[in-house]
């Protein structure tokens, strides 16, 4: 068994749950003095603070190091993976700060776009039997949507190769071999159409252009629009998209509604588009990427294939 599905295997005997903050709220709370040290397996596996040797069972410690996520400094020690819970399952991801080129982002977005997409399979009329989740990340898309069509052929596809060994750790720790992680860029490299496309993208502008953070073009909204082109060609009749995704409001206007209501004009697609939040991301505002906008919304885009 692979180490790190064996580690989240133990984790779950043991009663381990963890909810994922914001960056910016987990670096205040961990700034605290009292949280310099880990103290129980919460502050090791989802704080991702150091630790000093003894405190983790030794079983914990050995899957660990045979994951090789097991970092060393002197005397302290770190794990470089996060386990997270939601929807009664757990997920490996990337340690805090995500700050790597190939990170895996696991978090309060990850939370919305899978509630969205699962209010979305329980609100279809028709089953879904074939779904995608573009950008899976830590597959907890894909899962949610899994569990709730349970006839449905799920592929995960990502470019990231960390992303989709964490994805396939995280369908083996919720028992769903009906999800199946494939490396495609959008879906490139994946036949057919399908009947449910979710997407929860990279959407922010990034100066550094890591790849699970930068959205791409000026706005940051380029693969979001991708992949509704993607959506465009794959989706089947009656079949839908749900994007989630993020845009910087500038002096009132939304570029990303008014780029994908150039692109849906005449396509057949019936689409709605709502602000989930509207002001996240706030300390981005202080960077020069973001000075032209005067705040940053998450948004649910859904397209739904007429004819």
């Amino acid at each position: 068994m692979d180490p790190l599905r064996e580690l989240g295997e133990a984790l779950k005997e043991q009663g381990y749950r963890f909810t994922t903050v914001t960056p910016a709220t987990h670096a205040r709370v961990n700034r605290r003095p009292e949280n310099v040290w880990a103290r129980d397996l919460r502050d090791v596996f989802g704080w991702s603070r150091r630790f000093r040797p003894g405190l983790l069972p030794g079983r914990l410690l050995t899957l660990l190091e045979a994951a090789g996520a097991l970092e060393r400094d002197g005397d302290a020690l770190r794990s470089a993976v996060r386990f997270s819970t939601y929807d009664d399952e757990l997920f490996v991801h990337s340690a805090f700060p995500t700050a790597d080129e190939n990170a895996v982002f696991f978090g309060p977005d990850t939370y919305r776009m899978a509630d969205a997409a699962a209010a979305h399979v329980e609100a279809r009329t028709s089953p879904v039997r074939r779904a995608a989740d573009i950008g899976c990340g830590t597959g907890a898309g894909a899962i949610a949507v899994a569990k709730r069509a349970p006839e449905a052929e799920v592929v995960a596809v990502d470019i990231n190769d960390t992303a989709l060994a964490y994805a396939r750790v995280n369908t083996a720790l919720a028992g769903l071999d009906r999800v199946r992680p494939v490396r495609s860029d959008l879906l490139a490299d994946v036949d057919g159409d399908f009947d449910l496309i979710i997407s929860n993208p990279p959407f922010m502008i990034d100066p550094a252009g890591r790849t699970y953070r930068d959205g791409g073009g000026p706005d940051g909204n380029g693969l979001s629009l991708a992949v509704l082109d993607t959506a465009e060609k794959r989706l089947a009749v009656g079949g839908s998209l749900v994007l989630f995704s993020g845009t910087g409001i500038v002096a009132g206007r939304d570029p990303l509604r008014e780029a994908a209501e150039r692109r849906l004009a005449g396509t057949g697609l019936r689409w709605t588009y709502r602000e989930v939040d509207p002001d996240v991301y706030g300390e981005e505002l202080e960077d020069e990427a973001y000075r032209h906008a005067e705040r940053i919304a998450v948004v649910v885009l859904t397209a739904t294939r007429t004819r």
